[in-house]
């Protein structure tokens, strides 16, 4: 077990003491992990409620170890589905793209907190290190005074594996599962159909091994991004990934030599 950082803890504890009732936005990631975990350990079970949001966008495996989280940590769940990919605004895949998801999100959140938890209070998993990056979704959060707790107590991306792996939470090295959405170039129409073969498409990328793995949509074609690391063995295995994606629907497969880079889509915007 790691060494527990007592600082991050104590400013964790005296945040919770300060918000005792709490409804956290839940994705299965390490970071909303941990935030429902420390909920959980501060607050006790009746005043910490995980709420997962359902969508296309969300992986079935996704879905199924946030479910599996809560059950595993005896953390109250809700399943709820804040059908964004019926919003235009949305799904029409603009810049703030992430800002409608969120919306969706915190608006369905909102009706149920509404409906039997008016005392509650709304957090996220977001950290310290996302400030600085372009998330759209963090407005959102805003404007629906959604807090982030682990980001108010400085939380970086490390403190936060490191503090899940001393509390022995599975998802401490889990890699980073963006919604699916984010595999669409602005402006590519996302659909259920979309999202399903993108998802597809990582299975089959799992199933030879690779699990940190990104397919982007490109125009019908796949764009595959792994570790630069790994990209000799894609290489070799190119010929079958490309049959088993065509099965899928793809036009063609090609892989992304510059490897995987988080967030590569904003490149093309022009955040000045």
């Amino acid at each position: 077990m790691t060494r527990l950082d007592q600082q991050k803890y104590q400013l964790a504890g005296n945040w919770f003491k300060k918000h005792p009732k709490i409804l956290i936005a839940l994705s299965g990631g390490v970071d909303s992990s941990l935030a429902a975990y420390l909920a959980r350990h501060f607050l006790g079970h009746e005043n910490a409620v995980a709420i997962i949001g359902d969508s296309p966008a969300l992986k079935r495996r996704d879905y199924q170890q946030a479910l599996d989280f809560c059950n595993s940590h005896d953390i109250q769940h809700h399943t709820i589905h804040p059908g964004e990919i019926e919003d235009p605004r949305y799904n029409s895949n603009p810049v703030d793209r992430c800002f409608w998801c969120k919306n969706s999100l915190y608006t369905a959140m909102v009706q149920l907190k509404k409906k039997e938890y008016q005392d509650f209070e709304i957090i996220n998993g977001s950290n310290k290190s996302d400030l600085g990056d372009y998330r759209p979704g963090l407005k959102a959060a805003d404007n629906y005074h959604v807090y982030s707790p682990l980001a108010e107590c400085h939380f970086e991306k490390e403190d936060i594996r490191r503090m899940a792996l001393h509390f022995e939470l599975k998802e401490w090295d889990k890699p980073a599962s963006p919604c699916m959405s984010s595999r669409f170039p602005y402006g590519e129409n996302i659909t259920r159909e979309k999202l399903k073969m993108v998802e597809m498409a990582e299975e089959v990328a799992n199933r030879h091994g690779f699990m940190d793995v990104r397919t982007r949509y490109k125009s019908g074609n796949a764009s595959i991004e792994v570790p630069a690391q790994e990209i000799p063995r894609l290489i070799e295995l190119m010929p079958e990934l490309n049959k088993q994606l065509k099965q899928i629907g793809f036009k063609e497969t090609f892989i992304d030599e510059e490897g995987l880079v988080s967030g590569k889509l904003n490149r093309d915007l022009d955040l000045t």
